[in-house]
C-alpha cells in the first residue's frame, strides 16, 4: 500500500507532533502471570469480559429476585467469523500479542537424528539387566567400583551414508540404537566398554554390539578402568583414603585456614567441600587426583584455601591408594610429618584469610552499591510484535523459517545438533554441532597448573536447564523442553529450549538516493529515493550450566541465507588462592582470591553439503602485488590489490591469516550461479576467534588436537563422527580418540569435506569476574554466508521494507509498505520523515 504524507517544512514543526498515545498500545495486551497491572485495569479487565457479563447478570438477577421478581438467564453461543491473521494483527493492537503459539508444520520426513525414546531408554535398560544377557549388572545405587554397573544410556547416532537415502529419496528408514556405556569393574581386567544395543524396540533381533567402529585410538569402545570418569560410586570410594588423612591433620588446617576441616564428604563434621581438575589419568595405566578444598556455598569457586592433597588412587583396590604429598604456601610436603612439623615452627601462616560468606557473590541486587538513574524503569524487550512468523513441528524438532528449514536433535554429552539444513530448499549443511567445550587453566599450584575440563565427559547436555522468560530468551519465545536419560528414568527439563525472531538492531540493507538537482537545500528532502529492508533472524538458543559456568549456545538464521553461531559464558571463575608474587597466573579479583588465567575452547562440526556432497574448500588470498599498466605510465610499478584462489587438495588444519587476508568459503565446483560463479559459502570469522595456547602442554598432549587450530578440513566418514570421546579427557597420551589421525592424507577436492572449526576467548580475568564473568564481555563467534551461492542478494522478496519517494513540488512524501502494515501501536517511519533545514551563520 502506498500512503502519501505531508509534513511539517522546517525543524519547528516538531513543535506541533503530539506524544504518541499509547492507551492502546501492546502494553495493554494480555499479559501472564507475574506482570504487573493496576486495579482499576484489573476491575475493567473483568467487566469487559464473557466472565464480567456474566457476574453483572447475576448480581441484576439477584437483586430482582430480592423484589419478587423470578428471572432467569440463559447464554446462546454466537458462530463468529474468526479474524484473519492480518486482521488480528492490524486493527487492534490487544491482538499484538507476544504469547500466540508459533504455526505448526508437518515435517517432510520423520526425523531420524531424534533421541531415543523414554520407553526405548526403559525397555533398554530392562533387556540389559536380564539375567540372560549374563552382564551380572548392579544397580548403581548399590554398585562400589569393582561391580559392573551402567554409567549412562543415550543415544547412537546415526550414519550419514544411512540417512540421506531416507531423507533424499525412497530409503529405508535408519534403525535406532541406544549407546551405553558400561563401567566393568567386575572383570579381571577392568575396563570402560561403550556398546550399541538395537535395533529399537526392544525385540527378538536386539542385540548388544562393541560400540568399536567410531573410535580410532587402538582399544575402539574400551577404556582403560583408571581412566574412566568420577561417579558416585569413585568418588565415594576416594574417602577411603581422603578423609583418614584430613582427619590426621585437621587441627592443621583448622588453625590455618578459619576452621576449615575435612572428615568425608558426608560427614557433618566437614566445614569445606573438596573439588579437583582433569585429567585424572594420562593414559589408563594409572590415576592421580590433585584435591583442592573449598568454603560451602553457592559461591564456592571464589573461595579457595591455600591447600592440595595429591593422590594416586590407581586400581580397585583401595589399600594399595596412596598420599603422594601435600601443598601449601607454595611448598610441597611429601608426607604428613612435614607438614606438622613446618606447621609446628610457624611456616604455614598464610598471608591472606580467604572470606567464608558469600552473599557479596550471588547474582542478585546488591543495595549497597546503590541504585543508577532511572533503573527502576523496565529495560526494553525484544518482542515478535506482529505475530510468530516461523513453524514449528513440535514432535519432530523440525522447523521453518523465511526459506531455512532443519531438525534439532540431542544427546546428554552435546546438547542441541542441528540437521538437514536448508535454505529454500537447498542443503546447505547436512549436520552443525557442537564437539567439545574444553578450557586450560595456567597456574604455580596443583590444580590450576594440571587442570584440562572437557565439559561434554560432564555431560554438558544434560546440563541444559529452564530459561527465564524476558531475561535469558525475550517474552512470547517458544520454549521446548530437553530430556536425557539417567538409568531407566528420563529426566526433562522444561522450556530448556528457545526459538524466537529478533530483530538485530539493524537494517539488512538501506540506500538513501541523493537529490544531485536540489542538493542540501533548506526545504527540500534531498533525496531521490530511500529504500530500507527490516532485518530479522531466527534464534535457536540453549544455556548449559555446567558445574561453574554458564555458556549459552544461540544459532541465528538471517533472512540473507546467512547462519551466524555465537558462545558467551558467564558464572563463577574457577579461582586459585591468591599470593602477591603469581601476578602472571591472573590478578588479585577478591580479599584472598586470584583469578585463574585459562583458555575456554568450543569446537564445532560443520558438515556442508552444498547443493549435494561434492564439495570443495577454496581458499582466497587478497594479496597486494607489484603491478604496471599502461594507463598510469607515470606511475612506474606500484602495489595493487589482487585475489589468488586455489582449492585444498588434501584434509589439513589450518589458522586465520593475519589482518584476515583470506577468505575460507565451502563451494561446489560443479554447480554455478548465473554468472558462472561457483556456488558457495563463505566462513567468516567473528568476534574471539582462537584455538588453545598451549601446544606441548602434558595435560594436553593427544587428545586436543581439534583445539589446537582455528580450522580443520577433513573428509567425511561415517568412522569419525565426533572430534572427542566422552573419556579422552583422561587420557590426553593415548587417547580413545585422536583427531590428528583424521589427517591421513585424503582429498577434500569435489568430495564429502568436513569443517571443524573453533570458537572461544582467551580469559584474561579481572576484577569485574565477581560475582560472574560477564555476557557482554566473554562471547565468540562465526558465520556462514552466502558467497555466489545465489545471483543476487537475498532481500528482494522481502515485504518488511518502506520505499520512501519524496515530491518537494507537491511537498508530499510517497511511502509504500507493500501490504505489510504496522500495528496501530507504531507509528508509520515515513510520517516522521523530516525537510533539510540550514542554519544560517
Amino acid at each position: 500500500m502506498t500512503s502519501n504524507f505531508n509534513v511539517p517544512t522546517s525543524r519547528e514543526g516538531d513543535m506541533d507532533l503530539k506524544p504518541t498515545d499509547y492507551s492502546t498500545s501492546c502494553h495493554n495486551a494480555d499479559v501472564p502471570n507475574g506482570m504487573v497491572t493496576s486495579i482499576r485495569q484489573r476491575v475493567r479487565t473483568v467487566f469487559q469480559s464473557i466472565g464480567g457479563l456474566f457476574f453483572i447478570l447475576v448480581l441484576f438477577k439477584i437483586a430482582l429476585s430480592s423484589f419478587g421478581y423470578d428471572v432467569s438467564i440463559s447464554i446462546i453461543r454466537l458462530e463468529r467469523v474468526e479474524p484473519t491473521l492480518h486482521e488480528d494483527t492490524q486493527k487492534s493492537c490487544s491482538t499484538c500479542s507476544i504469547y500466540d503459539a508459533a504455526i505448526t508444520t508437518r515435517a517432510p520426513k520423520p526425523n531420524v537424528w531424534a533421541p531415543i525414546s523414554p520407553e526405548d531408554n526403559a525397555a533398554v535398560w530392562n533387556w540389559l539387566h536380564d539375567p540372560a544377557q549374563d552382564l551380572n549388572l548392579t544397580l548403581p545405587q548399590y554398585a562400589k567400583i569393582n561391580d559392573n554397573y551402567i554409567y549412562w544410556i543415550d543415544t547412537l547416532h546415526v550414519n550419514k551414508s544411512d540417512a540421506l537415502p531416507f531423507m533424499d529419496g525412497n530409503g529405508v528408514k535408519p534403525k535406532s540404537y541406544a549407546r551405553v556405556i558400561i563401567y566393568e569393574g567386575g572383570k579381571a581386567e577392568p575396563v570402560a566398554q561403550e556398546y550399541m544395543v538395537g535395533p529399537l524396540p526392544v525385540n527378538s533381533d536386539t542385540k548388544m554390539e562393541k560400540l568399536d567402529y567410531i573410535y580410532n585410538g587402538g582399544m575402539g569402545g574400551a577404556v582403560p578402568y583408571d581412566g574412566r570418569g568420577v561417579d558416585v560410586a569413585r568418588r565415594m570410594a576416594l574417602d577411603n583414603i581422603l578423609a583418614p588423612t584430613m582427619a590426621e591433620i585437621a587441627d592443621i588446617t583448622s588453625a590455618i585456614f578459619s576452621g576449615a576441616q575435612y572428615y568425608g564428604f558426608n560427614d557433618n563434621r566437614s566445614t569445606v567441600t573438596m573439588n579437583f581438575g582433569t585429567p585424572i589419568s594420562l593414559d589408563g595405566t594409572q590415576a592421580h587426583i590433585n584435591a583442592v578444598f573449598n568454603f560451602p556455598g553457592p559461591a564456592l569457586y571464589l573461595l579457595p584455601i591455600d591447600f592440595y592433597v595429591l593422590i594416586d588412587w590407581t586400581g580397585t583396590d583401595t589399600s594399595l591408594w596412596s598420599v603422594k604429598g601435600f601443598v601449601t604456601k607454595e611448598r610441597f610436603f611429601p608426607n604428613s610429618t612435614e607438614l606438622r612439623l613446618a606447621f609446628d615452627t610457624g611456616a604455614l601462616v598464610q598471608d591472606f584469610q580467604q572470606r567464608k560468606d558469600y552473599d557479596w557473590a550471588l547474582v542478585k541486587y546488591q543495595p549497597e552499591l546503590g541504585e543508577r538513574p532511572l533503573e527502576s524503569r523496565a529495560a526494553p524487550q525484544s518482542t515478535e510484535i506482529g505475530g510468530k512468523r516461523y513453524k514449528v513441528d513440535t514432535e519432530e524438532k523440525y522447523v521453518e523459517y523465511m526459506g531455512w528449514s532443519f531438525y534439532i536433535s540431542h544427546t546428554r554429552t552435546l546438547g542441541l545438533m542441528f540437521y538437514d539444513i536448508r535454505f529454500n530448499g537447498e542443503r546447505i549443511l547436512y549436520e552443525l554441532s557442537m564437539q567439545e567445550a574444553a578450557s586450560q587453566y595456567g597456574g604455580f599450584q596443583p590444580k590450576a597448573a594440571s587442570t584440562v575440563y572437557h565439559d561434554a565427559s560432564y555431560s554438558l547436555g544434560s546440563d541444559v536447564f529452564p530459561l527465564v522468560e524476558g531475561f535469558d530468551c525475550p517474552f512470547g519465545s517458544t520454549f521446548w523442553n530437553m530430556s536425557f536419560h539417567e538409568e531407566n528414568r528420563t529426566v526433562v527439563h522444561p522450556n530448556a529450549i528457545c526459538i524466537f525472531e529478533q530483530d538485530p538492531g539493524h537494517p539488512l540493507s538501506r540506500h538513501r538516493a541523493a537529490a544531485y538537482s536540489t542538493g542540501a537545500q533548506s526545504g527540500t528532502w534531498g533525496f531521490e529515493n530511500l529504500g530500507v529492508v527490516k532485518n530479522a533472524e531466527l534464534n535457536v538458543r540453549f544455556i548449559a550450566t555446567v558445574g561453574n559456568y554458564d555458556y549459552i549456545f544461540n544459532y541465528a538464521f538471517g533472512l540473507d541465507g546467512s547462519l551466524d553461531i555465537s558462545v558467551r559464558a558467564s558464572g563463577y571463575l574457577m579461582s586459585s588462592y591468591y599470593y602477591k608474587d603469581q601476578g602472571k597466573f591472573g590478578p588479585h579479583i577478591q580479599q584472598a582470591t586470584q583469578g585463574s588465567i585459562h583458555d575456554h575452547v568450543i569446537t564445532f562440526k560443520a558438515d556442508f553439503d552444498i547443493v549435494n556432497s561434492a564439495n570443495s574448500f577454496q581458499k582466497t588470498e587478497l594479496k597486494a602485488v607489484p603491478q604496471n599498466q599502461p594507463w598510469f605510465a607515470e606511475m612506474g610499478t606500484f602495489e595493487q590489490l589482487e585475489l589468488d584462489s586455489s582449492i585444498l587438495k588434501e584434509e589439513q588444519q589450518l589458522n586465520w591469516a593475519p589482518n584476515h587476508e583470506v577468505m575460507y568459503t565451502v563451494v561446489n565446483s560443479k554447480a554455478t550461479n548465473a554468472w558462472g560463479e561457483k556456488r558457495g559459502y563463505r566462513i567468516i570469522p567473528g568476534k574471539s576467534n582462537i584455538h588453545l595456547s598451549t601446544m606441548k602442554s602434558p595435560w594436553s598432549r593427544h587428545n586436543m588436537a581439534f583445539a589446537k587450530s582455528h580450522l580443520a578440513v577433513t573428509r567425511q566418514h561415517d568412522i569419525e563422527p565426533f572430534a572427542n570421546s566422552v573419556h579422552n579427557a583422561n587420557l590426553p597420551w593415548k587417547p580413545q580418540q585422536d583427531f590428528m589421525k583424521f589427517f591421513d592424507n585424503e582429498s577434500v577436492d569435489e568430495e564429502d569435506l568436513v569443517v571443524w572449526f573453533n570458537l572461544g576467548m582467551h580469559h584474561f580475568t579481572r576484577a569485574e569476574d565477581v560475582p560472574v564473568t560477564l555476557f557482554s564481555e566473554a562471547v565468540s563467534s562465526i558465520s556462514f554466508a552466502p558467497q555466489n551461492f545465489f545471483d543476487r542478494a537475498q532481500d528482494g522478496d522481502l515485504k518488511n521494507r518502506r520505499w520512501i519517494v519524496p515530491d518537494d513540488v507537491a511537498n508530499t512524501l510517497s511511502s509504500e509498505d507493500y501490504g505489510v502494515e504496522l500495528p496501530r501501536c507504531l507509528k508509520e517511519p515515513a510520517s516522521e520523515v523530516q525537510k533539510i533545514f540550514v542554519i544560517e551563520p
